[in-house]
């Protein structure tokens, strides 16, 4: 029987866009601790999909052609994701000796987490988290206003 969604794929999956897929393939292991799944390349011999894995979540990647402008060229970021792990602050500390971008230091949130923001090089937005409390309901939004 058919599985829906297939073995070892989530039920949401973001699908990032990059000019350059095979090189953000290299960057985000190297930089941020993801594997490469797999890969296909295109007519022209460039990667044109790929799927990485963190931990139990999964990220698609591809390029749409030609026209498509990633957000550094943009001059905006167009999405961020979210991605919790197990030590936040030895992987800022990996990231950053790696070369990443760096958009905020690590710090607790109101809400519970402790994280920090950096880009990769094609201006995609990246929050690394760790849950470090629990917060009530009531808690958070007294933290919010």
């Amino acid at each position: 029987m058919v599985r829906n969604p297939p073995e070892d794929c989530p039920r949401i999956t973001p699908y990032l866009l990059y000019e350059d897929v095979g090189n953000a393939l290299a960057w985000l292991a190297r930089t941020f601790g993801l594997r490469e799944r797999m890969k296909m390349p295109g007519p022209d011999g460039k990667i044109m999909h790929a799927e990485m894995e963190f931990m139990d979540g999964l990220v698609m990647m591809g390029c749409p052609g030609p026209g498509y402008k990633n957000p550094r060229h943009l001059g905006h970021a167009t999405q961020n994701l979210y991605v919790y792990v197990d030590d936040v602050d030895a992987h800022y500390r990996k990231a950053k000796e790696a070369g990443a971008k760096i958009l905020e230091e690590p710090s607790d949130q109101f809400y519970g987490d402790r994280r920090y923001g950096a880009e990769d090089p094609e201006g995609h937005q990246w929050y690394f988290a760790q849950h470090v409390r629990d917060v009530s309901h009531e808690e958070m939004k007294k933290g919010h206003d």
